[in-house]
């Protein structure tokens, strides 16, 4: 089984300041890769560097084998990278049905309703809410829609930024186990999140990065077990 995606010694910058400096790594067909760090590190800046919305300042990023460094994002997703960022980010004014078909906007194939019907599957409640406007829903509610609507697009690769932030334990277990469920139906995951401990109990691999750099690299299991990892990310 190959490499999805690849990133190779990538640069970025943010004006004069270097956010990314010669981070190397892949994620391999049906892999969870979890993306730890301090805040501050890259980790929201590297998914913005795959998804289009900032280039690469040095070296490549490739789906399928394809370089799509330069790639505007709008195509990025029609090719099958999808990002559910930091913050959730729906459309709050728009009902949960409306937010999910936004997820299909770059689609033109006849699976839509299929697929809709699997996102309300996996997240019963958005069948719900499906006429209720997203900006009062709660905050699970509402990043259960920002991964239902990413998962639209019909993911190669499925990112998901920060998943768990600010949700009730019982909501992060459950986004968890969905996260799973996600990634056995086939879909790739690229898992950035501040829970390095839950990232790492679900992820087949894991990468640390610091200041910009991929510092650690290893299984979920092997960082779990890391001294350097549990000091500095684990709390033991």
């Amino acid at each position: 089984m190959g490499a999805v995606l690849e990133l190779e010694s990538v640069d970025a910058f943010y004006g004069r300041i270097q956010a990314l400096r010669g981070v190397t790594f892949h994620i391999d067909a049906g892999e969870i890769v979890a993306l730890i760090g301090s805040n501050g590190a890259g980790k929201t800046t590297t998914l913005r560097t795959i998804s289009g919305l900032m280039h690469p300042a040095k070296g490549s990023i490739r789906l399928e084998g394809d370089d799509i460094s330069r790639t505007p994002a709008h195509e990025i997703v029609r090719r099958g990278v999808c990002h559910a960022p930091e913050g959730r980010r729906v459309f709050a004014r728009m009902q949960v049905l409306d937010n999910l078909r936004m997820g299909a906007y770059a689609r033109s194939d006849g699976g839509i309703g299929a697929d809709l019907e699997r996102v309300y599957t996996l997240f019963p409640r958005l069948r719900e809410r499906a006429t209720q406007l997203a900006g009062t829903l709660s905050g699970g509610e509402q990043q259960m829609l920002a991964i239902g609507r990413a998962l639209m697009a019909r993911p190669k690769v499925l990112m998901l930024d920060e998943p768990s932030l600010g949700l009730a334990p019982i909501l992060v277990e459950l986004i968890f186990t969905i996260i799973k469920d996600i990634n056995a139906s086939g879909v790739p995951i690229l898992l950035v999140e501040q829970n390095a401990h839950k990232a790492l109990e679900v992820a087949h691999r894991g990468y640390v990065l610091e200041t910009g750099s991929i510092v650690t690299a290893g299984s979920g299991q092997e960082l779990l077990r890391s001294p350097e990892v549990q000091k500095a990310y684990l709390g033991v």
